[in-house]
């Protein structure tokens, strides 16, 4: 599983690592890494950058495949907040090497012109207190013509912080690349 991290965020993210421990716990390695270095990160425009950080995830796919270790693996995406953007692009490109996606509270519309193209079983995740970015995963749902699920966390905002809510995030997105992935 490759994390690709929303804007401002990074590997040493919290609510990533929950969920990738959670993966691990189902028998699935995970990578997370930076898709910018740190000096790129202090300039805002480049954390909304779709092209560059796709690039980037397109490269370390490509790398991964390359490797003794990984090259016969599955592997997947998950992607938050504008990784998830980048996630999808992604996958549109290298449909051959990328099993499946997941997307967390993603900026899905940020991807529009890839959806018809993606072709790997894909859910979106989006808290139902997260109005606008639901809508958004809605109509970016409706667009895609894979296997596909849309899994609202009821009450949950765009950090999922409330109770119980990383919680649902990590198990369906484990669920979802246990079965994928396999």
């Amino acid at each position: 599983m490759v994390f690709a991290h929303g804007s401002g965020s990074s590997r040493k993210s919290p609510r990533n690592n929950f969920v990738a421990e959670a993966i691990r716990d189902r028998g699935l390695g995970t990578l997370l890494f930076d898709l910018l270095t740190e000096k790129e990160d202090q300039t805002r425009e480049n954390r909304f950058d779709i092209p560059l950080l796709t690039d980037r995830l397109v490269a370390v796919t490509e790398w991964l495949c390359t490797r003794d270790a990984t090259r016969d693996l599955n592997v997947g995406y998950f992607g938050s907040s504008t990784g998830a953007a980048s996630a999808l692009r992604a996958a549109a490109r290298l449909e051959d090497d990328i099993d499946a996606v997941v997307s967390r509270g993603g900026r899905v519309d940020m991807a529009s012109e890839a959806l018809d193209e993606i072709t790997v079983p894909t859910l979106f995740v989006v808290g139902g207190a997260d109005t606008q970015v639901l809508e958004l995963n809605r109509e970016a749902y409706d667009q895609l013509s894979c296997e596909k699920e849309l899994h609202v966390v009821e009450g949950a905002g765009h950090l999922f912080e409330g109770e119980g809510e990383l919680e649902e995030v990590a198990d369906v997105a484990a669920d979802w690349f246990a079965g994928a992935l396999r």
